[in-house]
């Protein structure tokens, strides 16, 4: 399904929460397709299966995936609204820190040009 970054310092259960995610708002996973069951992930994963539960948790928490009892974890109706939102609140949170310390608005810019660049 994906890799996980053994060095990184984004912790095992929030590569695999941002993983999912980012594969349902894209439509890589469609609404109600099946995830892997969480020992069947983990073992994929070659991580511990507390880990991968602690993800789904998180996923279920926050309204992308839904479990149904017996049958496994599903992706759920994604309201793309709620995670723009989200993400807008956090950029205005960055962007007023990168002010505070001096950054300037020309710098912002430049480097939000750089980031959608490398995603071309």
């Amino acid at each position: 399904m994906f890799t996980i970054d053994l060095t990184s310092r984004v912790p095992i259960y929030e590569q695999i929460y941002l993983k999912i995610t980012e594969l349902a708002l894209s439509g890589t996973l469609k609404e109600n397709s099946q995830l892997p069951s969480v020992r069947s992930l983990a073992k994929d994963a070659r991580v511990n299966p507390n880990t991968v539960a602690k993800a789904y948790q998180e996923l279920e928490r926050r309204g992308i995936i839904y479990s149904v009892p017996g049958r496994g974890s599903f992706v759920a109706a994604i309201d793309n609204g709620i995670f723009r939102d989200a993400a807008l609140k956090e950029f205005d949170e960055a962007a007023e820190s990168a002010k505070s310390q001096g950054i300037s608005a020309d710098e912002l810019k430049n480097h939000i040009d750089k980031i959608y660049k490398k995603g071309e």
